[in-house]
């Protein structure tokens, strides 16, 4: 999410607990979003290796996953990852060579320069 999407998405309202950087109101968008199919909206922050995560995911227009979250310094329970959980929730499937986010090539997207370029 960066500043400029921050701005244009956000209603001037503050955001649904449980994330660091989802603008106010556009959790209504992504139930919107959802009736036509089940999105996510997830957030990972990492620095040397350490780092949080925060998921939801949204369809049928109501929160149907989370949101989740795993605080820094702390291990990811049995269901896996914040992330992981949501992109499951959306059908991604891993092998036991990886999970979800490398499942679906989602790591080759790591910086958001990269990308929005």
């Amino acid at each position: 999410m960066t500043d400029q999407l921050f701005d244009a998405a956000t209603d001037g309202t503050e955001g649904p607990p449980g994330f660091w950087r989802l603008p106010g109101g556009f959790d209504k968008l992504l139930a919107d979003w959802s009736a036509a199919g089940a999105v996510a909206y997830v957030e990972a922050e990492y620095f040397g290796g350490v780092g949080e995560q925060h998921a939801a995911v949204w369809a049928d227009g109501a929160v149907v996953l989370g949101p989740l979250h795993v605080p820094e310094g702390q291990p990811f329970g049995s269901a896996g990852s914040p992330i992981s959980q949501a992109l499951r929730r959306l059908g991604a499937v891993a092998d036991a060579a990886t999970d979800e986010f490398a499942a679906m090539e989602l790591d080759r997207h790591r910086h958001s320069e990269d990308w929005i370029a």
